[in-house]
Parts: C-alpha cells; structure tokens; sequence
C-alpha cells in the first residue's frame, strides 16, 4: 500500500476522532455547567479533590494503553482544571509571592481562572481562609531534601482548619537573568534552600558569581530583573511572570527533588479510596507513652507514612505529633485506632483525610 494513501487514511481517523472528543467534552462541559448550579444553590464548593480522585483511578482502572496511567492522570488533571472554571471562581491564599513553588502548586491544583491572593507568610495563609476572605490556602509542608516545614505543622496546633488536599510536585530550578548569555553572569540571588539545592551545578559552571540570599526565589528574581550581570534561581513561573530569559534548566543537583504542599480548607474531603490521613497529639510524660500511642496502628493493620513531634511553646519539654497515615478517618479500622488512641492522649485532632498525591 502506498505510504501516503497510508498517511492520509490514518490522519482522517484522528479527524473523525477528534470531532468525536469535541463532541463528547461539549457535551461534558454542559453537564459540569448543572453541575456547578446544583452546587451554587446548595452552598456547595466547587472544588471536590475525593471526586476528582475517584474519576482518575476509575479511568486508570480501565487503562488498557497505549496511554500510561500518568498520561491519564495529566489529561484529567487539565479537564478538571478548565471545567472547574464554570462555576464560581475560587479565591486561593497562597504562601509566597507570585512566582515561587506555592504559587506554582496552587495553578497546577486550581487552573489559572481562579483568584489568588498573595500572602508574605503562612500564617498570613491560614488567616485568610479562617476569616473568609479566601475558600483554600495553599503552603508548603515538606521537601524531599531538606525535610518538613515546621511552621506549618506549628499552625496547626491552634487552628481549626482542615487539610482537604495535598500536592507534590516535582521542584525543578532554573536560572533567569535578563542578560542572554551565562558568561555574562556575575551575581546569583535565591532563596538559601535553592541556592543549597544547586549548588553543584553553581561550582561548575558559575564559580565566580557572587551568591546572594533573598526571602524568596520569586523575590530573588525581582532583584536579578533590576540589575545587568545579575541572575536567580526560579521557577519556569517566575521567567513568565517576570519575563526573564531562561539561561539553563533543571539545575538542581538531586532530580528526586520533590516539595509536599498543603490544600487547607474549612471542611473534611470525603473518602477517594486512596486516602491519606494527618493527626496531631499530645501525650502524658511517662516511660512508653510514645510506644503506647502506636500500639492502636499495629492493632488495626494502618500503615504510618509520617511521624514529627514539634514543642507546644507553652511549656518546657512539652511536645505535640504529628503523624500521617495510609486510611479515611471515615474508615472502620481507622475509627477504631483513633478511638484506643484518644483514651491515652492528652488530646488528639484529626487534621485532614484527604486523596493522596503523587507524582
């Protein structure tokens, strides 16, 4: 058979497929539309991340290839991004100013047809949502490399707000200057904990720069726009919303570099079936307490995924943990455990239960 008779045969079936996949996200589109309505009059919010979930394992369950299931998760991820706009617009605090990783994991959560709001620090974040001024407020929680943000967990100790969703994202660093070539470049600002992740790559390929810190990487790149010779270390974000020049990519020095990020809302999310839970307590100081508080996870067969202890700040050697786990507090072992738990705390809260992430 002639190749390009072969060709035009098989671009005419994308065509017909693709006049059927218009046809069918329309369609789609004016269904979530009622959707939304129903939401709208029911006080309902439109952003349901255990439904999301559910709809993205249920299609990768059915997954026959040649699509992967990440290649699934993606697609759907971008459908719920845009069709999430048809109902009232979200406001979303996040940490940081425009151009930093929270940023970043608040758009690749929420899509760019939302409002979000800026907030200098965390607990700026937490305020926000707590007084009504935002629905969700989006904060860092752990790095893959440089371990957990401890003023996040320490909001939690005096805040009623709920974790509704996590976020992990794949941190990858890029080098912006208004300058177009890196010979040119004598000075690098970022954030310390960028600086320390590229460090490798700075030695070799910029040891003669100057490094300088800045509060952060979104900050560093105002700094760097100002001046000639200058760069920073950013995200792909940044160089957009800055118009800065991308002079090399992904130059962090360890590519599992991940950051962990927090969806906090004033609800618990219901069950995906592939949850995540987060509790915080504080025990009796006694020999084996700590011991006594992780016999109810081995009874009832629950896997712990995390476990921190932070300092009250109310009295010396007085410490709260923080520990998430595989499960729905929903769930009937995971009822059970919390329930033995409680009886030997000093007081316990349940976070969130909310779909876990992944990359």
């Amino acid at each position: 058979m002639n190749k390009k008779i072969t060709l035009e045969h098989l671009r005419k079936q994308i065509d017909e497929i693709d006049r059927n996949l218009m046809t069918l996200l329309n369609e789609r589109a004016r269904i979530v539309q009622q959707v939304a309505e129903v939401k709208k009059n029911n006080n309902l919010s439109g952003f349901d991340p255990s439904r999301e979930k559910r709809i993205i394992d249920n299609l990768q369950r059915i997954n026959s290839g040649p699509l992967s299931n990440r290649d699934v998760e993606s697609i759907m991820r971008e459908i719920f991004r845009i069709y999430r706009s048809f109902g009232r617009p979200l406001t979303i605090a996040y940490f940081g100013p425009a151009g930093t990783f929270t940023h970043q994991a608040s758009l690749f959560q929420f899509g760019d047809k939302n409002v979000y709001v800026s907030c200098r620090t965390i607990e700026s974040v937490f305020r926000e949502v707590e007084k009504g001024r935002a629905d969700y407020g989006v904060v860092p929680v752990e790095n893959s490399n440089e371990g957990v943000v401890t003023h996040t967990l320490d909001m939690f100790i005096d805040s009623d707000l709920k974790i509704t969703s996590e976020i992990i994202l794949e941190i990858h660093h890029f080098l912006l200057s208004r300058e177009k070539k890196l010979t040119k470049i004598k000075k690098v600002y970022s954030h310390v904990q960028a600086l320390g992740q590229c460090q490798r790559w700075l030695e070799e390929n910029l040891s003669g720069a100057v490094q300088v810190e800045a509060e952060s990487t979104a900050h560093a790149v105002r700094l760097a726009r100002k001046e000639t010779f200058s760069a920073a270390i950013g995200s792909e974000v940044a160089a957009k919303i800055y118009k800065m020049n991308i002079l090399a990519s992904n130059i962090e020095d360890f590519r599992e570099n991940a950051t962990r990020f927090l969806v906090i809302g004033t609800s618990y999310a219901q069950p995906s079936g592939d949850d995540k839970t987060s509790i915080m307590f504080s025990i009796k100081d006694r020999v084996g307490a700590l011991h006594d508080m992780l016999v109810p996870f081995k009874k009832y067969n629950i896997n712990l995924t995390r476990i921190e202890s932070r300092p009250t700040k109310k009295k010396a050697w007085e410490y709260v943990f923080f520990v998430d786990f595989k499960g729905h507090k929903d769930e009937s072992n995971v009822c059970k455990a919390l329930t033995l738990l409680e009886k030997n705390c000093v007081f316990l809260k349940i976070l969130g239960s909310y779909p876990k992430g992944g990359l």
